[in-house]
């Protein structure tokens, strides 16, 4: 049985609702085989001794635990506003610590040279100050008043804009973006990425999104975030070290680091370490 301390006792994403069978499928979750299931019409995920574990269905995906959860799954309450569309994107593997995953989610810097021309552009490089904080009374990580420009901020925006975003770490391996909604300016747009850690070193992500846009094809929506993730696959899997270091001194940050930083410190302090690095090498 693998070591997963905390996280043990948290909600992990396991599959997509409407690709359920009655036949299943394999998977695994913290280094356990598990199996996920359509029972009597409902989600089921049982253990490799067929034990049942505890199911939510949410967000149009299949939420399991190893271990007994102290509290529901987080909400999005945007998820349920009418005229949005929501999109599950699919899955796409990345040999990677689930927590690096998320972490590079979180980092606005590497736009202009990872999605270039997309989501950043060169010269517009520069991170303007924003607010980091670890709010107490919900247990979640936010970052909030960021700016930056963008080339293309969605599927359906034409020219370059200036886009404001939010960042939410609801979750050791979840996290929820709010930017610039063009469509309909004074709303946000909501794209999250849930993490399935299989082992410490490999996970598959489950992008999804909560859409103000009627004129984009559900497939050119979906293709959009499949190749903006595609492209920072090819950067998570050549992160050295591949746990994500919890020390301070590992790793050099900078004023861009900010939510980072807040990030690692959230997670040290609840015990969140499966996929990362505590001691410096």
């Amino acid at each position: 049985m693998s070591e997963g301390g905390a996280m043990r006792d948290q909600w992990y994403p396991v599959g997509m609702t409407k690709q359920l069978t009655a036949q299943g499928r394999d998977t695994m979750l913290m280094g356990e085989p598990i199996r996920v299931a359509l029972a009597g019409g409902a989600p089921s995920v049982t253990d490799g001794t067929g034990r049942a574990l505890p199911v939510i269905d949410r967000f149009g995906h299949v939420w399991t635990s190893l271990g007994q959860p102290e509290k529901d799954l987080f909400t999005i309450p945007e998820v349920d506003q009418p005229g949005r569309r929501l999109v599950d994107v699919g899955v796409c593997r990345v040999r990677c610590s689930p927590l690096r995953a998320v972490e590079n989610f979180l980092d606005i810097a590497h736009f202009p040279f990872v999605h270039t021309d997309i989501l950043g552009s060169e010269p517009h490089t520069e991170v303007a100050r924003y607010e980091v904080e670890i709010r107490d009374d919900v247990d979640e990580v936010w970052a909030t008043k960021v700016k930056f420009f963008q080339p293309q901020a969605a599927k359906s925006a034409e020219g370059g804009i200036t886009t404001d975003y939010m960042y939410r770490v609801c979750a050791p391996t979840c996290s929820v973006l709010y930017k610039t909604c063009p469509p309909k300016p004074g709303e946000w747009d909501v794209i999250a990425l849930f993490v399935q850690p299989l082992t410490e070193t490999l996970c598959d992500v489950w992008p999804y999104m909560a859409l103000y846009d009627d004129d984009a094809e559900m497939t050119d929506l979906i293709h959009f975030q499949q190749m903006i993730f595609v492209q920072d696959r090819s950067v998570l899997e050549n992160q050295l070290p591949a746990l994500l270091p919890l020390d301070p001194g590992r790793e050099i940050p900078t004023r861009a680091d900010m939510t980072s930083i807040a990030y690692r410190r959230w997670l040290k302090r609840h015990g969140f370490t499966y996929g990362a690095q505590l001691v410096a090498a």
